[in-house]
């Protein structure tokens, strides 16, 4: 997930430990915990298909990038996650009009939304209470085999959307709630290739006005309500944003069922520029931050197959035992 603390280059979001100024405090290099060793990252733990894939700059190893215990994006193992069956549907309810517009910060493109009320929140799941939608993006990749951050079963996906909300009940702005425990609510969905998306199409229209870095345009009255499956299941973990500062401060909802796009569509978002106006020109593919190890978590489901939580308390048990012994 992208998140957007200030609008400016990227490296405003990124703190002096990536070569910008910013809040010392929660820098990679201050916050991570001393007694865990820094994480190389590892393109080929994404998928076999990505061995020879570029990775964007921001990713290029070794880097220092914190050792904590929940960090983004996974992949799904669905024998794995555990059945939760008091696990509800989300709720999404969202005011068109509270959209303002749509920003190229260099990394992704973000449709950013007013949330200064509650007019477009997203409540019902894991959430104990409603958090405000702050804006939208996607990750993609140089062609249809990869682009997505998360997988599920090593598979992987042409794009990812990113549905960023923060918890307005707990916290008095989206700034203060990317750097804290239960502050974000990311719904994660899959795109893959195939019919038309008509409504995407009201998006990808407006793109090329925004293909170079920095460049901002006027976007009313969207519903990103249309880009949800009909399906409603999903899972759902604790995990960090991933981008810069990586805070640990996410709860992610990834829909189970991916959304259909055609392939023009994913060639408009690959058309955009991580450059600006008069700098060579840098083809935005591949913006997906590479796979982190699951550790000690446990991914939930709305849905079987997964093992059941009776199933796991067991398997949790059994597996204390052999330990003690």
């Amino acid at each position: 997930m992208l998140v957007k603390a200030c609008r400016g280059p990227l490296t405003q979001v990124l703190g002096p430990a990536w070569g910008a100024k910013g809040p010392k405090t929660w820098t990679p290099r201050t916050w991570a915990p001393s007694t865990v060793p820094a994480r190389l990252c590892n393109i080929s733990a994404c998928s076999y298909k990505l061995r020879n894939v570029e990775l964007h700059p921001l990713w290029k190893g070794p880097l220092d990038i914190p050792g904590g215990a929940r960090q983004s994006p996974i992949d799904i193992r669905v024998r794995d996650s555990v059945f939760h069956p008091q696990l509800t549907p989300i709720k999404t309810l969202y005011d068109p009009n509270t959209c303002l517009h749509v920003w190229n910060n260099g990394y992704s493109f973000l449709v950013e939304f007013d949330d200064s009320t509650n007019k477009s929140v997203v409540c019902g799941g894991p959430l104990e209470n409603p958090y405000r939608l702050k804006q939208f993006h996607f990750h993609w990749g140089a062609n249809n085999d990869w682009g997505s951050e998360h997988t599920v079963d090593s598979k992987v996906f042409p794009a990812e959307l990113h549905l960023v909300h923060w918890n307005c009940t707990k916290y008095r702005s989206f700034e203060e709630a990317i750097m804290e425990d239960n502050g974000l609510a990311v719904i994660g969905v899959f795109l893959k290739v195939g019919q038309h998306h008509s409504k995407l199409q009201k998006l990808v229209d407006i793109l090329p006005s925004v293909r170079y870095k920095d460049s901002l345009t006027e976007f009313n009255y969207f519903d990103p309500s249309c880009f949800l499956p009909t399906c409603n299941d999903y899972w759902t973990y604790a995990g960090s944003l991933t981008t810069p500062p990586l805070t640990e401060s996410v709860t992610w909802i990834i829909m189970k069922k991916p959304i259909e796009v055609d392939h023009s569509q994913l060639a408009v978002f690959r058309s955009l520029l991580y450059s600006s106006v008069g700098e060579d020109e840098k083809n935005m593919v591949d913006n997906f931050r590479p796979l982190q190890p699951l550790m000690n978590r446990t991914v939930h489901s709305t849905f079987q197959p997964a093992l059941k939580l009776s199933e796991f308390k067991k398997e949790d048990t059994k597996s204390q035992r052999q330990q003690s012994v």
